[in-house]
């Protein structure tokens, strides 16, 4: 589990923000370079255990250090948020209605599940994902031709399959495709969208950034780093 919150303190006034979806050498250099005080992120350097701080984990440490950056990550409980949460800006991208809490995973559900508007062909559903992400989908037809109730998990949500199926959804959107769930779309008949990790996870950094422009009146600039993962 990601330690979320403040990782790293780095200077006390902050009048500039950065946000990212991972914490890299990259991503923190770039941050220094804009003249980040305060670099947001998805995925942090910390994860509930402790890490030596050597390697390339030490170097990212120290960087942060010298440059007086703040590092601030927001892990699941940015997936979860409905207002600014990865899956909340998915749902309205879309514009789903009727949503309803969707995706458990440590006994707390953290994804969303709503209705179209209107039914899509899957492969229109696919290419509006597409086009909303910029990510080419890998799509597994699981004898669905149309998508109306769909379920949404950025990241990693490939073995959600059984309870989206229990929940009466014909689709499950998501990031990234694993091995061993690779027969649950077909042998449940539920379509499955997979959009990617990183792209899903864009959104979340992004709305979380702005809210903090609109209430304190900090600049932000997003540093785009995209895996194809």
């Amino acid at each position: 589990m990601s330690l979320n919150g403040l990782q790293i303190e780095g200077r006390d006034t902050v009048t500039r923000v950065a946000a990212s979806v991972d914490t890299s050498l990259r991503s923190l250099q770039a941050a220094a370079d804009a003249g980040a005080d305060l670099l947001l992120v998805h995925h942090g350097l910390f994860w509930g255990k402790p890490l030596p701080l050597s390697g390339p984990h030490g170097q990212r440490v120290r960087l942060a250090m010298e440059a007086g950056l703040n590092l601030y990550a927001s892990h699941l409980p940015l997936d979860h948020h409905r207002e600014v949460g990865n899956n909340a800006m998915i749902a309205r991208a879309l514009g789903l209605e009727d949503l309803e809490d969707f995706g458990e995973y440590g006994g707390r559900k953290y994804g969303l599940a709503g209705t179209l508007p209107r039914e899509l062909d899957l492969q229109d559903f696919a290419d509006r994902v597409q086009k909303l992400t910029g990510e080419i989908c890998l799509v597994h037809s699981g004898a669905h031709p149309f998508v109306h109730r769909i379920g949404i998990n950025s990241g990693e949500g490939a073995g959600l399959i059984p309870e989206a199926a229990r929940m009466g959804l014909d689709t499950l959107l998501t990031g990234e495709p694993e091995h061993k769930y690779f027969h649950d779309a077909f042998e449940y008949g539920l379509n499955a969208v997979f959009a990617g990790h990183y792209e899903t996870e864009v959104f979340g950094v992004r709305a979380l950034a702005a809210k903090i422009e609109e209430e304190f009146g900090l600049p932000w600039q997003f540093i785009h780093q995209p895996t194809g993962l």
